[in-house]
């Protein structure tokens, strides 16, 4: 007899504890929300490539496809044309230079996309403003190079991207995990207004992060061991509504086979994210290879009036459909 009401109370207890999730993370008794979304230009306007058996070595500037446009990624011509697009964020890659400064790069050697070969590490910031980077960019598997000649002088140091475009956010992916990178990045956002600081997110290599953590207060990082403690705590108990203290003021970057786990997905997820100062943006796929929201029928994909972030790589394509 006790064990039959044991039972009926652990029954009972476990028929209340899902409701009470199923109540405190479901978004059917929430308005809906106002608002655009925030959108995240990858790289600025550049030439998108086939994802097809992409590795770590790949080189993208090969296998682009047709240009409809004539910019070219990690630029300021291609941001200002981000910008111009109706980007709220541009994200852009930096690489040390041999005399102390960081050049707006995405690759880890030269050999891909200019004409010359080795590490920027390797050259000055003036020698790499003398390089086409426009030189291997081809679309026909060799035929035709439409970019060679048109890029030469069009590698930016990350200084002059910052002082071009003081009053815009961005997102500063450090190609690296060295942590002394990270401390000469700390180094230099400290010199900017604190009000710049604030619009700027930095991610990559956990050790860098660590070190641009422990400097910049009003600046947010990300790396892949914050995104794996935030999501982790959250999986575990964001359930009950409260938020770990590791999503706390931070960017979270959702692959979109992720997001539907996630406890009050979306607009209940989003009200908690934003209630810590923390930015959420969905990217494409699985998140393994940077993949965007970039045509109109990929942003079918999303929630109704979904209003948090979305990583595009085509941004001239994605902000008409919001703007």
């Amino acid at each position: 007899m006790k064990f039959k009401k044991a039972w009926k109370r652990l029954i009972l207890f476990l028929v209340l504890l899902s409701l009470f999730i199923f109540v405190n993370n479901s978004n059917l008794f929430m308005k809906k929300r106002s608002g655009e979304p925030l959108l995240l230009a990858h790289r600025g306007l550049a030439q998108t490539f086939s994802m097809e058996g992409i590795e770590g070595d790949t080189c993208t500037a090969e296998r682009i496809f047709e240009p409809e446009h004539p910019y070219l990624e990690n630029t300021i011509p291609s941001i200002a044309a981000a910008f111009e697009s109706g980007a709220d964020m541009v994200e852009f890659d930096i690489r040390p230079t041999k005399d102390g400064q960081f050049a707006v790069f995405h690759d880890w050697t030269l050999d891909c996309r200019t004409d010359a070969s080795g590490e920027p590490a390797e050259y000055t910031m003036e020698q790499l403003k003398q390089l086409d980077i426009g030189y291997g960019y081809t679309a026909d598997d060799g035929q035709s190079y439409p970019f060679r000649g048109e890029g030469i002088g069009l590698m930016p140091s990350m200084g002059e991207v910052l002082s071009h475009f003081p009053e815009h956010s961005f997102l500063i992916h450090i190609k690296s995990n060295d942590f002394e990178e990270g401390v000469q990045l700390a180094q230099y956002l400290s010199t900017l207004p604190e009000e710049q600081q604030s619009l700027i997110t930095v991610y990559g290599g956990d050790a860098p992060i660590e070190a641009v953590k422990e400097s910049l207060l009003v600046t947010r990082v990300m790396s892949k061991e914050t995104l794996k403690s935030c999501l982790l705590s959250y999986f575990a108990y964001g359930w009950t509504g409260k938020v770990p203290n590791a999503c706390s003021k931070t960017q979270v970057h959702i692959p979109e086979s992720i997001a539907p786990w996630l406890w009050g997905w979306p607009n209940k997820f989003l009200y908690r994210m934003e209630s810590v100062d923390t930015r959420v943006i969905v990217v494409a796929g699985d998140g393994g290879w940077s993949e965007g929201f970039d045509s109109v029928e990929d942003l079918k994909r999303l929630p109704g009036n979904y209003t948090g972030g979305i990583w595009t790589n085509r941004i001239d394509i994605i902000a008409p459909e919001y703007n």
